[in-house]
């Protein structure tokens, strides 16, 4: 019915209209007009929804319309506009201003007259002033649009659509309801979601071609930035992940130097390399391995989405190299360069679903990097990739992660975890474990070679090993842990299928003893080994030196270290000299930390049983040697009272007691040693002050005995577990 009533309009009333419309340009109509438009509004039915204003407004149109034939633009709602300041403009456009309608512009919305909004009745909002009409407009209207081809539908509170009376006690009261204005078939929805779903049905059925012709904004140009000497085009929105078509982060510029490093250091091994970038987004990562790593990979960039595609194959061009589509060179792959240049390589670019792409071709390195989990492509991932290659894992989804979303890691992960004080470390063994298993499933084993939790992302890279016993002992390594929510002591649980009688046993602490009910939760599965290879960390180090990736080195350092659990003073790095030597004389880099880099000078081939059982028995006479998991925080277990000593004069006074200790990346704070919290929070009240005696020196308190210490420590832990009663989880 609402409907209806635009297609009412008397033939003199459009008549009139138009010539009100050539007409408004003069300085101001006469008087003659002025009564003819007057009586042309009296005559129209007063319940005409057509502009949803009084009936003064209805004859003339708003400055942004009068640009367009009025033919065009004649059923258009007013609650359909551009921009904000369109519907600002409407405001103005009343009785009163009626003879200087023709003269408003942006610098009438500073003025201090009050008006009435163009899209409520008087009755829910009266006259105001232009800030307070300009922010009711921004909050209540425009924030709440839906947006369609260029234009927004703003939510209307006129009367433009009959609403049932409603008896309440004696009175019949008539609520008017808010509404939207569809911009394709003029239809009237209430709610926002049905709104939403009413624009998506006319977009499935071929209607997206509005009534309302109008020149179509022109697209903002995309944007070139510069990342490792690669050039790249982006969406001017390519920061939101929503809105755009190609997701940019510029914050994973370090997991991009990573496995660039990781990627230059197999590549060191055999050559050529197949790599895959499964979720090519822009293409930056792609491009990066060809540019710099030239014919030592042959790169593969793919992305499901078509808009994404087609940026990477203008990127390839933008970068001079040559676009390789279904094994054949694109007819326009040399357009870009100028004559005389030469492409720098190759890139094969497919619009194709990960899955699919990873079962039908194999390759020495894939890299997965989708939008928040990748456990759904670990299956496909594993199942054609080659011996000794190479998968990284980027996992964006830390709220499930870091056990602010439990219940997600329990049904993405199958774990069960809680906050924990060492949360970064306990998130990258759920990934690792996560890997080991489907690496299982495909009858192969993995080796971990780095293993990194930082604030946006937490980045995984294992190397594959085939055949059913490295799978073995690869399941063997994902076990449960016990976590004390006391103390926050912790400690993975003994193998073997025998059930134990008292799990508390296990736990180097007696808080179980000590405390009423149960202390105590069993998190997992997670990976129980190491989450370092030094020697693959070393050769990492030296192509970051080699390709100039100063942001990356420091990271890469402080990982050999926690490998090592050394302390950064008592170890120092000179890898230019030796490896440099190594290099030029063209021998890969060894060290006695790899447990594998012996065999993987064998140029890709397939490793025997002999070879695999010989790694195995390696890898269980080095399992003494690797880094112990997990790490304290120093100010978590600081003593009340007391000031505690410079983290690197505590890392020293560890590694005096005999104990191996490092930092870690997890934690800035954080201190990884295999001593036990008792021993940990002895050292560390044994070397503070009392808060009281600030001109005291650190080593004071060192003539307190043994027993006294002890006692101390278990008194302080005790108050400290009283205290924090309301925080256990």
């Amino acid at each position: 019915m609402e409907n209806m009533a635009e297609e009412e309009l008397l033939p003199l009333a459009k008549a009139e209209v138009e010539v009100a419309q050539v007409q408004v340009p003069t300085p101001a109509p006469d008087a003659a007009q002025v009564r003819r438009l007057k009586a042309v509004s009296a005559g129209k039915p007063r319940s005409a929804p057509s502009w949803g204003i009084s009936s003064s407004r209805e004859c003339m149109l708003p400055p942004p319309f009068q640009s367009l034939p009025l033919r065009k633009e004649k059923k258009r709602h007013i609650s359909i506009q551009r921009q904000l300041a369109d519907l600002e403009k409407l405001a103005f456009v009343s009785e009163r201003d009626f003879d200087s309608a023709s003269s408003l512009n942006s610098d009438n919305l500073d003025t201090g007259n009050k008006q009435a909004c163009p899209l409520c009745p008087k009755e829910k909002l009266r006259a105001c002033n232009s800030h307070k009409l300009r922010r009711h407009l921004q909050n209540l209207h425009w924030k709440v649009s839906v947006e369609f081809e260029g234009y927004r539908m703003c939510i209307c509170h006129l009367p433009c659509r009959p609403v049932k009376p409603s008896v309440i006690g004696e009175q019949i009261s008539s609520k008017m309801g808010a509404h939207y204005h569809c911009i394709i078939c003029s239809a009237t929805i209430t709610r926002r979601t049905d709104m939403l779903g009413h624009v998506r049905r006319h977009v499935n059925k071929g209607e997206t071609q509005s009534r309302y012709i109008a020149a179509s904004a022109a697209k903002p140009p995309n944007e070139i930035l510069k990342e490792a000497d690669t050039d790249i085009q982006v969406c001017p929105n390519y920061s939101i992940p929503q809105k755009t078509d190609s997701y940019f982060n510029p914050k994973m510029k370090l997991n991009r130097q990573l496995i660039f490093c990781t990627l230059a250091a197999l590549a060191e091994e055999r050559k050529p390399l197949e790599c895959l970038d499964a979720f090519g987004a822009t293409g930056i990562m792609g491009l990066q391995w060809a540019k710099h790593l030239g014919n030592a990979v042959k790169v593969t960039i793919n992305d499901l989405n078509e808009n994404s595609v087609t940026l990477i194959q203008e990127n390839c061009h933008l970068n001079k190299l040559k676009v390789v589509v279904d094994s054949k060179e694109k007819a326009e792959g040399d357009d870009g360069l100028e004559e005389g240049e030469e492409h720098l390589g190759d890139v094969k670019v497919t619009k194709m679903d990960a899955n699919v792409l990873m079962h039908l071709r194999s390759f020495d390195f894939i890299h997965l990097d989708p939008f928040g989990t990748s456990v759904n492509y670990l299956d496909s991932a594993f199942r054609n990739i080659r011996n000794l290659g190479i998968v990284s894992v980027t996992s964006t989804d830390i709220s499930s992660l870091y056990a602010k979303a439990q219940h997600v890691a329990r049904r993405h992960y199958g774990c069960n975890i809680v906050r924990t004080e060492y949360y970064k470390e306990l998130a990258a063994r759920i990934v690792v474990a996560a890997v080991a298993r489907a690496a299982a499933r495909c009858n192969k084993g993995i080796e971990v070679l780095f293993a990194v939790a930082l604030e946006h992302f937490v980045l995984v890279v294992v190397r594959v090993l085939r055949g059913p016993t490295s799978a073995d002992e690869t399941a063997k390594k994902i076990q449960y842990l016990i976590h004390c929510q006391w103390c926050e002591e912790r400690i993975f649980q003994k193998d073997g299928n025998m059930v134990e009688e008292n799990p508390y046993r296990q736990l180097p602490c007696n808080c179980h003893g000590s405390m009423p009910g149960k202390t105590a939760i069993e998190l997992g599965p997670l990976w129980s080994s190491s989450l370092f290879n030094t020697g693959f960390l070393k050769r990492m180090l030296f192509e970051s030196l080699h390709h100039g990736l100063d942001d990356i080195q420091t990271l890469i350092k402080t990982l050999i270290f926690e490998s090592e659990c050394t302390p950064q003073s008592q170890f120092s790095l000179h890898p230019s000299s030796n490896l440099n030597k190594q290099e030029e004389s063209g021998v890969h880099t060894k060290t006695t930390d790899d447990t594998t880099t012996d065999n993987y000078i064998a140029q890709g081939k397939r490793k025997s049983n002999e070879m695999i059982t010989n790694l195995a028995k390696r890898q269980k006479a080095d399992t003494s040697t690797e880094h112990p998991p997990f790490y304290y925080n120093i100010h978590r277990h600081s003593i009340k009272g007391m000031n505690m000593p410079k983290l690197k004069k505590f890392l020293c006074y560890l590694s005096q007691a005999g104990f191996r200790v490092s930092r870690t990346h997890f934690d800035p704070m954080g201190v990884r040693t295999d001593a036990p919290l008792m021993q940990f929070k002895s050292i560390l009240l044994k070397y503070s002050t009392p808060t009281y005696t600030g001109g005291q020196s650190e080593g004071q308190v060192q003539s307190a005995p043994e027993d006294t210490v002890a006692d101390r420590v278990e008194i302080s832990v005790n108050e400290k577990a009283e205290a924090s009663s309301c925080r256990r989880w």
